[in-house]
């Protein structure tokens, strides 16, 4: 029964290490793309006159989207081993832009990327208003006060 425990407790280390060695693996392919990505927006930008500028904006766009999957990846890393929910919401901000920028030939699909693009906005503004730590943020605290008058001599200590 206890080597089964010990095997247990190896599983979830030996996952995170595999984990951890893809995402390292991952983030050297997107830095690859990542260069390649500028030379490629090197040469629209001095071969391409102003009549493709869609082309231009997408590369652009691009090449923020790769940084900010690399970007995602280094939290990771710093963060003991999480991602950041902001970092997704980054990420599918600058994709519906980029589909706007692209695709817009049809303005029901646009209006629609447009209304993920709010939403997106207003869950990033939701989790920013949103502490962490409850107690430590005054406006909180006041709203406790008054649902118990009890707790007035403890936060004024």
């Amino acid at each position: 029964m206890v080597k089964f425990t010990a095997v247990l407790s190896i599983i979830p280390k030996a996952l995170q290490m595999f984990l951890n060695l893809c995402l390292v693996f991952l983030a050297f392919i997107l830095a690859f793309l990542l260069v390649k990505e500028l030379t490629i927006f090197i040469k629209v930008l001095l071969t391409v006159g102003p009549s493709n500028y869609k082309m231009f904006l997408a590369n652009i766009l691009i090449f923020f989207l790769y940084f900010e999957f690399i970007t995602m990846i280094v939290k990771y890393f710093k963060e003991d081993y999480h991602f950041p929910l902001r970092y997704f919401l980054y990420v599918g901000i600058t994709a519906m832009i980029r589909l706007i920028i692209v695709e817009h030939d049809h303005p029901i699909d646009t209006l629609f990327y447009s209304l993920v693009i709010l939403i997106l906005i207003v869950g990033y503004f939701i989790m920013n208003i949103t502490p962490l730590e409850r107690p430590s943020n005054p406006w909180f605290i006041k709203g406790r006060e008054r649902e118990n008058p009890s707790n007035l001599g403890e936060t004024n200590a």
